[in-house]
């Protein structure tokens, strides 16, 4: 078996989520899922086939987001993982829609943070062990930091 690190190539502020699944209609449960929650939402779907033609199945709104979620599932080519690229909507908004469709396993990540993705590949396919989301802790936040952190969630309309 071999472990490599796969790192998410997208924008650095944009945000994405994630997981994995077990069923070929995922791409489509997923695409409900998200257009019914935030209808103003931007957004392109990737989903590794594990079986059969194992390809890269795809779905979206937007064909940018389409073309990186693509690209960054291609990259990773992990059976039954999927990749969720968000404009114009937080992870947040639509996270809890996408853990409960049906097929969804699980989530890995929902961020905005450079990504790094943990593979392991044997000869049977490869596989998610996990995610390196962001930096390293760098120190307890102070009275400041804190101060810094309500007032963000204040400006970007989380908290009143």
């Amino acid at each position: 078996m071999e472990l490599k690190t796969v790192r998410i190539d997208k924008p650095d502020d944009m945000n994405f989520i994630l997981g994995q699944s077990h069923f070929i209609k995922t791409i489509e449960d997923l695409y409900e899922a998200i257009v019914q929650t935030v209808p103003e939402i931007k957004f392109g779907i990737g989903f590794c086939e594990a079986s059969g033609p194992a390809l890269v199945r795809w779905t979206g709104n937007d064909l940018n987001l389409i073309r990186l979620a693509q690209e960054n599932a291609l990259a990773l080519s992990c059976g039954h993982s999927f990749i969720i690229f968000m404009e114009k909507a937080y992870p947040i908004n639509i996270l809890n829609v996408v853990k409960n469709v049906p097929e969804v396993c699980r989530i890995f990540c929902a961020t905005s943070n450079p990504v790094e993705v943990i593979v392991a590949e044997s000869e049977h396919g490869r596989g998610i062990l996990g995610v390196i989301d962001g930096a390293k802790s760098k120190g307890i936040e102070t009275d400041a930091d804190i101060k810094a952190r309500k007032e963000l969630l204040r400006k970007i309309g989380y908290k009143l």
